[in-house]
């Protein structure tokens, strides 16, 4: 069974990581968009694997293929049908994976739940090669967005504990949009970024992963979007956020830093520039009451480290039922941070356009 993601639009996606193609429906997608193709094809590059020492060998086009919902290159209001062809596996890489999983990856529940026939090749059904087609989802989102003055953008705050300079929450410019766009390594701070490359290198060198945090604003939202309690925007942009699978954690504003200061601290007071109403500060991230300020949305989410690493590690043998050491096979990113910026603005369009669309 498919379970898809929107209240309003219904992201559903299937296919793993070496079947022949993976596939992707979005229902409910606003028509009459004009698709930038060379939006979408800069913006999967960014995702896309192979292209530098931070990321893995494997090397595949992402090119997504409409098939349906898209006509002269506008979009029709019907289902947009979209697959992206896989060219460049490595099953052997994977024969094992069925009796012996994984740690941190998904493969252990997977077994539990669906049988030791399931596919974990690549990783499967679980695999971030999916997130390819959200990232296809989230360009079309982005550019709709654009349309209505909506800009969604996002950088590396963290890696290894190396920090770029965060967002000015209350006032975010046009420079720091600038800096960032169509970049593979999205930094405000380039020594920040000097010295997180080095960082990815030297853990590589011992064959091991880093982790790190992804800083994402939306701007140009009005005051008044999302509804209280479930259908709040807090929750809805974590569910999207959560289909990410290297996402872990994710903070809305000061996030859990407020947990530390007194309620002045925290509080972001409201003042007039000419008729319209401002915060002088945004510790809530242009959130409250699960509804947006009017402020710049403001978030960042966790992203763990890669679960596969060149290192000999504890594991298990299901058909022996003995505890072994086990060493991964096949070609991983040191570092998913870098790859995943994409997706995570990708994922954020695509639940602000679902948020959007609730008063249509």
């Amino acid at each position: 069974m498919l379970f898809p993601y929107g209240n309003n639009i219904k992201l559903y996606i299937e296919g793993g990581s070496h079947d022949e193609k993976i596939e992707m429906l979005l229902k409910g997608f606003p028509e009459g968009l004009e698709i930038n193709e060379e939006f979408i094809s800069s913006f999967m590059a960014r995702r896309a694997p192979g292209q530098n020492e931070w990321s893995t060998k494997r090397k595949e086009a992402d090119t997504p293929v409409f098939l349906s919902g898209v006509r002269n290159k506008i979009t029709t209001g019907e289902d947009i049908k979209v697959v992206i062809f896989n060219s460049n596996q490595h099953s052997s890489d994977y024969s094992s994976v069925g009796i012996i999983p994984r740690p941190s990856h998904a493969d252990f529940p997977a077994i539990m739940k669906y049988g030791k026939n399931v596919d974990l090749r690549g990783g499967g059904h679980f695999s971030g090669r999916l997130t390819s087609l959200i990232a296809v989802a989230g360009a079309l989102s982005i550019q709709y967005l654009k349309e209505k003055g909506i800009d969604v953008f996002a950088h590396i705050y963290s890696i290894g504990g190396i920090y770029d300079d965060p967002f000015d929450s209350v006032n975010i410019g046009e420079a720091e949009k600038n800096v960032l766009a169509g970049s593979h390594f999205p930094v405000l701070n380039k020594d920040s970024g000097e010295k997180m490359k080095e960082k990815i290198l030297q853990i590589k060198a011992e064959l091991d992963s880093v982790g790190g945090i992804i800083e994402c604003a939306v701007t140009g939202l009005p005051a008044g979007l999302g509804e209280h309690m479930f259908a709040g925007c807090e929750g809805r942009i974590s569910a999207m956020m959560f289909s990410v699978p290297a996402v872990k954690g994710i903070e809305f504003g000061n996030g859990f830093a407020c947990s530390s200061i007194t309620g002045s601290q925290n509080n972001d007071p409201y003042y007039f520039d000419g008729d319209k109403v401002l915060t002088k500060t945004n510790n809530a991230g242009g959130i409250l009451g699960g509804m947006t300020t009017g402020m710049p949305l403001i978030f960042r989410t966790a992203v763990k480290p890669t679960p596969s690493i060149g290192k000999e590690q504890d594991t298990v043998d299901l058909e022996e039922k003995t505890n072994i050491r086990y060493t991964i096979k096949g070609r991983h990113d040191p570092c998913i941070v870098p790859r995943a910026v994409p997706v995570i603005e990708a994922a954020a369009a695509i639940s602000i356009l679902d948020i959007m669309l609730d008063k249509e």
